[in-house]
């Protein structure tokens, strides 16, 4: 008991001390915070404690600006990124069509033998040449396939290039027709919806919230209506696809394109086996070529107009990746795999592309330049080579076809195979 009364004593004046303190600091005129109520506020403290919402949890308007509009900063550092390598190769591009537009009218044909080797392998005719006439390269008045400059189209510098094959056309209708108006309605909605909300029902609009948690007619209209979108979107996009995995027919010109760090090599099975090395052209050369610069090769795939082609890609060394835009065309060259596609091109003319695969450290200087031009042409194009055609094998059934000289370039990979050279143990 006596310990009892102890500790009874001994609370009292601790509560008393307690209750003094709080009014010592209410009569300084100092915060003190009590249950139920908020005490007085005075100078800078007043005016940096916390705003508390309806609920009791305090909000600061100052850090939540400050962390929200952090993204802005971000967006436009990537659309600067962006922008930037599309505006320099655009004008590039205005430069070399520039220079093309002085060069083309004493541009001589290839097909002229009293023409100096030298003048005629800068090759440009403003029409195809001939049959029986022999090849001309096209000159830089027939390029169609490459970046458009921001500053001369903005809208084409942004959207998708100028298609030149029935995959490309069907695929940038898609996009113009389905996708584009989908995506900009469903943008406005989401837009509209928050401007509603932001207006209609903020604390002063709407003090009392509302306790509303279901509602079946907008449950079933926000999950019926994306599935409708999905099966619109979802129509086309398949057919796009199985166009795209089309198996070329038996007949179809088969193309193999090897990628090597960092150039590209295209043999020609089924006109003797040879095959031709590109690489970049150095910038001054392609300038007065009149071609764009990082997208000039010193010798292209050339193939003919309008025929479906076999695409067989690989890689000799790392993974790179045969592109070309205007083309809808992209497939990865795997070392140790072949990959195919079909290609057709639907009009005579020069299509740029570039590797779109992380290859290396010149990666960037692996571009693509692809000639299409007439059947006639394009075989006068092979015989140039060296190469052979199927009717040649007819014409002189006792003659043996002499087998065309291998090419094997250097990778920058030790062991890594030449082109068209065998691999060691595989000879049998």
């Amino acid at each position: 008991m006596q310990i009892d009364g102890t500790l009874r004593r001994s609370r009292t004046p601790f509560r008393a001390c307690r209750k003094f303190s709080l009014e010592a600091l209410e009569a300084c005129g100092k915060r003190a915070y009590r249950p139920g109520q908020s005490g007085p506020s005075t100078g800078l403290q007043g005016l940096a404690r916390p705003r508390q919402n309806g609920s009791g949890r305090q909000m600061n308007l100052g850090d939540l600006a400050r962390k929200r509009l952090h993204f802005l900063t971000l967006v436009i550092a990537g659309l600067a990124t962006i922008a930037t390598p599309q505006m320099a190769l655009g004008a590039a591009a205005t430069q070399s069509s520039a220079v093309a537009n002085q060069a083309d009218a004493a541009s001589p044909n290839v097909a002229d033998e009293t023409a100096p080797a030298a003048a005629a392998a800068e090759g440009s005719t403003a029409t195809a040449a001939p049959a029986g006439e022999g090849y001309t390269p096209l000159g830089p008045e027939w390029i169609k396939g490459q970046p458009t400059d921001p500053r001369d189209d903005m809208i084409a510098g942004m959207s998708f290039q100028e298609q030149y094959s029935d995959d490309g056309e069907y695929a940038l209708w898609m996009h113009d027709i389905v996708l584009l108006p989908i995506i900009t309605a469903v943008c406005l909605l989401v837009l509209a919806l928050l401007l509603v909300v932001v207006v209609k029902y903020n604390r002063r609009s709407n003090p009392v919230p509302s306790k509303t948690s279901h509602n079946t007619l907008i449950e079933v209209i926000w999950t019926v209506v994306p599935v409708l979108i999905l099966v619109v979107i979802a129509i086309p996009s398949i057919t796009l696809l199985s166009h795209q995995f089309k198996t070329p027919p038996k007949d179809a010109l088969t193309i193999k394109v090897t990628g090597y760090q960092w150039y590209w090599g295209y043999t020609y099975p089924d006109n003797g086996g040879f095959e031709v090395i590109s690489n970049m052209l150095p910038e001054e050369e392609a300038v007065a070529r009149g071609e764009p610069s990082h997208l000039g090769a010193d010798n292209r795939i050339v193939v003919p107009v309008g025929e479906p082609l076999r695409i067989q890609v690989t890689g000799a060394d790392v993974i790179h990746a045969f592109a070309v835009p205007s083309l809808w065309f992209k497939i990865d060259a795997v070392p140790g795999r072949l990959n195919e596609r079909m290609m057709t091109v639907k009009e005579p003319g020069i299509y740029y592309g570039q590797c779109s695969e992380l290859c290396g450290a010149r990666h960037g200087y692996m571009p693509i330049a692809l000639e299409a031009v007439p059947r006639p042409q394009f075989e006068a194009w092979v015989r140039s080579k060296g190469g052979t055609l199927p009717g040649d094998a007819a014409a002189a059934p006792a003659a043996a076809p002499a087998a065309a000289p291998l090419q094997e370039p250097e990778s920058s990979v030790e062991g890594a195979p030449g082109a068209g050279a065998p691999v060691a143990g595989n000879e049998a």
